[in-house]
Formats: C-alpha cells, sequence, structure tokens
C-alpha cells in the first residue's frame, strides 16, 4: 500500500480553490488554461490564467453587489468556458455553486423537472447562465407561487470592467465550496455538501495518483456539471496547471472520432470516460480513420462512472493499439460524490488488476478464484488500497462487523474527501456519513452503498446495494422507472414491478419484470400490447427501451413486509427462473 498524501513533488495545496486560481494568475497569467472546440474539431476559443482570473473577477463582483456570501447559485450551462467562469466567478463571491444538468431543448419539460427539483433543494435565489440558456428557460422557471423568486446572471456578455470592484470573499478551508447533487432520481436530488478543504484533499489525490505535472493536458467530452468532469477538466487545471481541453458532448456522441482525434491533435496525457466512451469508440471508429491517430501520448485513461467491463479494456487496447495506445494506459477509476470524485484508481502504468471470480461462490456471498479457463467466471477491476487517508472497510451492511479478506461486504470509506452531509438532510446525512463499525466503533465511515472485498493488496467492486441503474453514463433509479411501468396498462398489478439492468454485447440493458393482476394466461395479442405499453411509456419517460418480462401474480421476489427484491428479480432473471408468461 502507498500513502498518496506523502509526495514531495506536490507543492504545498492552497488552503481554499479561490486562493488555488489566484496562485496560478499571478505565477502564470499568461499560460493557456483551457481550449474549447465548439463542434469537437474547430479551436473556438481559450483561457489563459489570467483571462480566468479577471472573468471570475467580474462576474463575483456582480454577484457580490447583490447576493450575500453563502447564497446559492445553480449554474446552467452548456460545456464551455462560460461554465468555467462562472464556477471560478462563483467561488470568488463566496456563493455557493449547485452546478446542474442543462436543459435538453429536445425533452424540455422533463429536464426542467430535474433543474426544479435542484433549485427547491438548494434553496438557490440566482441562476447564473447563458443568453441562450436564459431565452429557452427563463419564461418556464419565472412563476409559481411554490417557488422563491429567482434572479438570473447572463455572464457571458458581462464586461470584465467591473473586476477592479471585487473584494475577496471572507471564506476559508471548511467554508462549503458547491452542493454536487446526485445524479438520478428528480423527485429527491441530494445536494452533497463539499467544502474547499475537501475539494482540495481529492485534487491532491488525484494528482498524486495520475501522476499529473504541469506537461500534462486532459481531453474531456464529458458534461461539465457532473463530478468526473467538473473535478479532472476544470479544477484539477488550475490546481495542477495544465492544459484542459474542452467539447460539448453531443459532439463526440455524434462522432466519437472528434475525441480521440483530440487526444491525438493536442498531445493528450489523461482523458476519462465511461464503459459505453469506450464502446462507442470501437463500434463507431472504423480502421481506416483508426490510422490517422496517434495516441502514444496517451498515459492515463481513467475508466469508470459505472461498473467496468473488463473485457471492455482488451477490446480497446487491442483496436487501438496500432495507434499507439498501450493496454497499462487504463486506469480503472472507483469514486462517487459524496467523496468529491477519487475514491482509489488502479495503479498508473501497470495492466488493470482484474480477478476472474467463481460465479456460484459469488453468489453466496464469496469472492472465490475460478478456476483456469472457467467460460461463466465473473472477472472484476481492482483499485488500490491506500495506507493512509483515504481508509477503505469492507463491512456487514447489517451486522456492521469488518468482513474478512475474500468476504463481500458493504464499501465504507473515510477520509478528508468525504463531505460531511447533504444538504438540509440531517437524517439521510447521519446514515450515510456517520457510520461506525460495530465490533471497535472506529469511524466515521461514508457508507456507498456498493458492495466489494479486499484482496492481493486492492479491493474489489462486485455489485451495488444501492441498486442504482446507470446505462451510457446516466443513473436512473429503478422505484422511479417502477412507478412509470405500473401505471402503464390496466393489466398489470400495482407496486409489483421490479427494475434492473445486465451487461448484454459490452453494455448494461435495461430489464422490466412486472407481475400481471389476474392468474389467467395472457393471449400472445394482449401480451405484446401490454409490452408495447411498457415499453413506451419507459421510453417516454426515461429515454430507455426496457427488455419486458411478463409475471403471474405473486411471483416477484419480495420481503415479507412486501418491499420488491431488486436483486433478487435479477439473479432470477439471469438464472431463467422467473415464472413469466412472456418476455419480449
Amino acid at each position: 500500500m502507498v500513502n498518496l498524501l506523502d509526495n514531495p513533488s506536490i507543492a504545498a495545496q492552497p488552503t481554499t480553490l479561490v486562493e488555488m486560481l489566484q496562485r496560478r494568475a499571478i505565477q502564470q497569467p499568461e499560460r493557456l488554461a483551457f481550449t474549447f472546440l465548439a463542434d469537437g474539431e474547430t479551436q473556438e476559443s481559450n483561457l489563459t490564467y489570467g483571462e480566468l482570473d479577471r472573468r471570475a473577477r467580474a462576474i463575483a463582483a456582480h454577484l457580490q453587489t447583490f447576493a450575500a456570501a453563502g447564497e446559492r447559485a445553480v449554474l446552467l450551462y452548456p460545456t464551455g468556458l462560460d461554465y468555467v467562469a462562472a464556477f471560478y466567478g462563483c467561488l470568488y463571491a463566496g456563493v455557493i455553486a449547485a452546478p446542474a444538468y442543462p436543459p435538453d431543448p429536445t425533452q424540455l419539460e422533463k429536464s426542467l423537472a430535474g433543474l426544479h427539483g435542484v433549485i427547491r433543494d438548494a434553496q438557490a435565489r440566482w441562476v447564473l447562465t447563458t443568453t441562450g440558456v436564459h431565452a429557452l428557460v427563463h419564461s418556464q422557471l419565472a412563476g409559481g407561487e411554490e417557488r422563491q423568486p429567482l434572479q438570473w446572471l447572463c455572464t457571458d456578455p458581462l464586461p470584465e470592467t467591473p473586476a477592479e470592484s471585487w473584494r475577496p470573499p471572507q471564506v476559508e478551508s471548511a467554508s462549503i465550496a458547491l452542493l454536487q447533487y446526485t445524479s438520478g432520481s428528480t423527485a429527491a436530488p441530494k445536494g452533497v455538501m463539499l467544502t474547499h478543504a475537501n475539494v482540495l484533499h481529492n485534487q491532491k489525490l488525484i494528482q498524486s495518483a495520475c501522476h499529473h505535472t504541469e506537461q500534462s493536458t486532459w481531453v474531456t467530452w464529458l458534461p461539465l456539471h457532473h463530478n468526473l468532469a467538473l473535478m479532472s477538466a476544470v479544477v484539477q487545471p488550475v490546481y495542477v496547471g495544465y492544459l484542459s481541453v474542452l467539447m460539448p458532448p453531443p459532439a463526440f456522441l455524434q462522432r466519437p472520432l472528434r475525441w480521440l482525434r483530440a487526444i491525438s491533435r493536442y498531445r493528450g496525457r489523461g482523458a476519462a470516460g465511461p464503459n459505453f466512451g469506450f464502446n462507442l469508440c470501437i463500434k463507431e471508429i472504423p480502421p481506416e480513420q483508426r490510422g490517422e491517430l496517434d495516441l502514444s501520448s496517451w498515459e492515463v485513461a481513467i475508466i469508470g462512472g459505472e461498473p467496468i467491463q473488463c473485457d471492455l479494456l482488451e477490446r480497446f487496447s487491442a483496436a487501438f493499439a496500432p495507434c499507439g495506445f498501450r493496454p497499462e494506459t487504463f486506469v480503472p477509476g472507483y469514486g462517487l460524490a459524496e467523496s468529491v470524485l477519487m475514491v482509489s484508481v488502479g495503479r498508473k502504468s501497470e495492466r488493470p488488476k482484474v480477478k476472474a471470480l467463481d460465479k456460484a461462490h459469488l453468489a453466496a456471498g464469496r469472492a472465490v478464484d475460478a478456476p483456469p479457463g472457467q467460460a461463466e467466471a465473473i472477472k472484476v477491476a481492482g483499485f488500490e488500497l491506500y495506507d493512509h487517508d483515504p481508509t477503505i472497510a469492507v463491512v456487514h451492511p447489517e451486522t456492521r462487523r469488518r468482513c474478512q479478506p475474500g468476504e463481500i461486504g458493504e464499501i465504507w470509506v473515510a477520509g478528508g474527501s468525504v463531505a460531511s452531509g447533504y444538504w438540509q438532510k440531517p437524517d439521510i446525512s447521519q446514515a450515510t456519513f456517520a457510520a461506525r463499525i460495530a465490533d471497535c466503533a472506529e469511524g466515521p465511515f461514508l457508507r456507498t452503498g456498493d458492495l466489494g472485498f479486499i484482496a492481493d493488496g486492492h479491493f474489489f467492486l462486485t455489485g451495488r446495494c444501492k441498486e442504482l441503474i446507470i446505462i451510457s453514463g446516466r443513473n436512473h433509479y429503478p422505484q422511479d422507472i417502477e412507478l412509470t411501468v405500473q401505471t402503464s396498462h390496466p393489466a398489470l398489478r400495482p407496486n409489483s414491478s421490479a427494475a434492473f439492468s445486465i451487461p448484454s454485447d459490452g453494455e448494461e440493458r435495461l430489464v422490466v419484470a412486472a407481475e400481471l393482476a389476474d392468474d389467467d394466461p395472457v393471449p400472445v395479442p394482449a401480451a405484446k400490447s401490454i409490452v408495447s405499453a411498457v415499453q413506451r411509456a419507459v421510453a417516454e419517460q426515461h429515454g430507455l427501451r426496457p427488455t419486458v418480462v411478463l409475471l403471474k401474480p405473486g411471483t416477484l421476489p419480495k420481503t415479507a413486509i412486501g418491499k420488491i427484491q431488486r436483486l433478487g428479480a435479477r439473479a432470477r432473471y439471469l438464472a431463467g427462473t422467473l415464472e413469466a408468461w412472456s418476455s419480449q
């Protein structure tokens, strides 16, 4: 095990994010910090550290005229340099930033529902955005008796002249820097309270683990409101002093070649993405286009954000080996919003640590190596254990006793990156952030809701007791999907459906198992009608097309008090033991 924080190559860190940017602006005002590729190819705009400091001061000076320190401001931006300036502008004003998912013009009503939830939960009085987004959503957010009056600030046309009136905010390391909202359900958003100290602690972990230097270049297509992009492509560049190259997510999704081409063009040293991003590159970039790429500069390819598909590491490495990509470039990453971003990663410059587990033992809660050549072996990726901060413990989720090596339990995390709790949610915060191990009272720990085990100086994830569904990098809560399902057709039994995901062709696929209301067999035409109704409703509400399994009444696994056992339903589906009338 290593100590990431004991690294003499890293200079003494600043105490606040404001001080962090100010240092860069004073020491390297002309150094290029950010480049934005508007269409994924054309270099539209740049920011030096000096320019970013001036824009942040101008935004902060305006906020300080009308907003009190500690007020919350929702950041509503597409990917671009306006977002970067607004984020630091909030920090410079002592205003707590609450990054939000930018509205989707094609699904405006749905995206606004999620935005309303964030605004209400954060008790935000300010929305910072661009003139374009303001024109799209202002009228939709301006009224309503239940909503507090919102003040809008369009930062893209704001002149830099007010920068001279900026006053340094009265913030300390323990001050809240931002509310980082957990993605997924829009009904009950949770804002993680991250202090300046939390963020800077995590930045030091990231730099040390990835060996970032001022000569590094990071290239991302991920949306900047997401913690993976915010912390690696907006904060880490300023912390370390390297160039960050940004492109809009649609530019990548429409043509994945643009991401790898930018890495090649800018000699990118680091980039990150979820499984589906790397899968998309394999599928959409043919061999004749790969020939133009030079990926030999790529040293750190963080893969995370969803359960890692170990075979994908091999397939991507093989597909892009002719471009100079090396298998040891992949660095599996594990993290969560409640710990800023990073908890642990694989060891840089080494092939990812992968274990093949026996499927039967795994189902029984034990991690046992599969015999060589076992076709049904379950492969899991490992993350390094550190000897000091963060502390990783594997704990039985019910008895709260520490698990033995090889025994599967819940991953608990402690350290300087772990937040104090969720905004305005003391009860949930106490249950999630203040856990203690029963047999020694060690703690407090963050309960991650993830399952795993410890072996060979690493910890490995085997599942998620939180039951969160992650498809194409987006989080979906099963209870939201199940609510949609039960109201999609009158032939379905209320409160008797389970939503879960399964691996399929290198990606995660949604499955919905739903009980019928009647015992009588359903004719094929009627079954098709029910399945179509469910698929249509889920597609409209969640943007997913599920496989639908219609079950006999009373056959869905439930607890004694009637709670759906989603993991049990998933296990039975994979084993082929669900009593289904129909599956389509």
